[in-house]
């Protein structure tokens, strides 16, 4: 281990190596250990997992793996990632060196066995990865915990306001030698961000995030001033100039769903009202979930008064009336947290939106209203009863087909994520239907209807008609005398 360590002196050593050291691993067909952030790739989600992974590859003690720390989008949405690209860059952190989730095959290292995960600011995997879940042997996360128990899994899991508090205490407690000036000054900057500059008002910090905080600022008393690097940051993020209204949706954008629809939920650094004067943006809307295939979206905008106060507002698009109000119900609705949201007026009729009384109530609590959302919304569909009888309206002015396709896709999907994850496990999934073939989710195919609707009478009558004509087969082919 101590040959090891000092081959890697150095974070930026560490991380110029891992291409090179991954496309080794896969050659060799060796055990490649993958530190993954979460979806949105925000700031603690990058600092979390490089960290993290300097950390591991500092440390451990077993036979050597190979450490890869992995940020979770194409590198194609890196420079949405603006304050990310630009506290990496003021750090000595190169992009190049960078391994993004476009570069690496996670699912063919999972079937090859070679695969070891490692979850950071997530604790559970998206649907599309899912059959990867028996590789995740650690998760580090401040999120509310849906994983459940497994033996083969350690959890650490604190509702703090930053992964990078809890990596920071892993990290101060059991390798300080690791915890450099550069490892300090990212989870420095990155726990000052997340708590808004240790702001009590804001409702993020946390006595253990101002623990570590004071930890790193004694160890080393030439970080940056506290309001200047929270202000160089802030400005950083809310930096969307240039950008068009889908770039600014993927920036920070987090999906949840299940077998029937997908929502998006996007963080907007504006206030609401600039947003909705974007010129054509519910036709924007409609052709961005389309593209990703959402059935909605809720755009949670942020924006800061000068004393650093917390402005929230939220605006819901669906092109289907039915879903979009009912979502708008669940979210009027919530008590835990309650939300306090009053109605502005919007100029888009497939668009609702709203002011965030609640300031404290960040995206990160409000996704659990959405997924429980989706959870009963799921669960009445299977049941029968989600009022299908009355009819639904459409944006007439999108470009897309209804709701109905977006639901075959996504069941269609969910579908095959099942049957990879009984291949994966060796079993067979065997009341499972066959996948719908792909030339039948076209536009206009006879299935469009569902499956045809069958009866017990209907299905003897066809035993017997086959029955007659093998019958009829028969005697014709018996030679003439017998």
């Amino acid at each position: 281990m101590q040959a090891r360590s000092k081959l890697l002196r150095s974070m930026d050593t560490f991380l110029r190596s891992c291409s090179a050291a991954l496309k080794r691993s896969e050659e060799e067909g060796s055990a490649v250990h993958i530190v993954l952030g979460n979806e949105a790739c925000d700031l603690d989600s990058m600092v979390s997992a490089i960290t993290f992974a300097y950390f591991l590859a500092k440390t451990s003690a077993k036979t050597p793996k190979t450490l890869i720390p992995v940020l979770n989008i194409p590198r194609s949405e890196l420079p949405l990632r603006t304050e990310g690209t630009y506290f990496l860059r003021e750090n000595g952190i190169a992009e190049e060196s960078l391994v993004l989730r476009d570069e690496v095959d996670l699912h063919a290292l999972h079937r090859a066995g070679q695969l070891l995960l490692t979850l950071v600011d997530h604790n559970v995997l998206p649907g599309a990865d899912s059959v990867l879940e028996g590789a995740v042997v650690e998760v580090v996360d401040h999120r509310p915990l849906e994983r459940a128990p497994s033996a083969g899994c350690a959890v650490t899991s604190e509702p703090v306001g930053s992964c990078a508090t809890l990596i920071a205490e892993r990290i101060a407690r059991s390798a300080p030698h690791v915890l450099d000036k550069q490892v300090a000054a990212l989870l420095y900057g990155t726990i000052v961000l997340d708590c808004v500059n240790m702001a009590p008002e804001a409702g993020k910090v946390t006595p253990k995030d101002r623990e570590l905080v004071a930890l790193l600022e004694s160890k080393f008393t030439n970080l940056p001033q506290r309001a200047t690097l929270f202000e160089s940051l802030q400005k950083a993020k809310f930096n969307v100039a240039g950008l068009s209204t889908e770039q600014m949706l993927q920036k920070d954008m987090k999906a949840v769903g299940g077998d029937d629809v997908t929502v998006a939920i996007s963080g907007v650094y504006m206030r609401l009202e600039a947003f909705l004067q974007r010129s054509g943006l519910q036709q924007e809307l409609c052709e961005f979930c389309h593209k990703h295939r959402h059935a909605a979206l809720v755009a949670m905008t942020i924006s800061f008064s000068d004393g650093n106060q917390p402005y929230r507002q939220i605006a819901v698009y669906s092109y289907s009336t039915r879903l979009r109000e009912q979502l708008c119900q669940a979210l009027e609705n919530s008590q835990n947290p309650h939300l306090n949201l009053s109605t502005i007026t919007s100029p888009y009729p497939h668009i609702k939106a709203y002011h965030q009384g609640n300031t404290l109530a960040s995206r990160k609590k409000v996704l659990p209203i959405i997924k429980e959302f989706l959870r009963e919304r799921e669960r009445v569909v299977h049941a029968g009863t989600d009022g299908e009888e009355l009819e639904d309206q459409f944006d007439s002015s999108c470009r897309t087909p209804p709701l109905e396709e977006e639901a075959r896709h996504h069941r269609y999907s969910a579908s095959r994520r099942r049957r990879q994850a009984a291949e994966d496990s060796g079993t067979e999934e065997d009341s499972q239907l066959p996948p719908t073939p792909m030339n039948s989710l076209v536009e206009g195919c006879p299935l469009d209807n569902g499956l045809p609707r069958l009866t017990a009478d209907a299905i003897m009558e066809k035993f017997s008609r086959m029955a007659k004509e093998e019958e009829n087969w028969g005697e014709r082919d018996l030679p003439s005398g017998q």
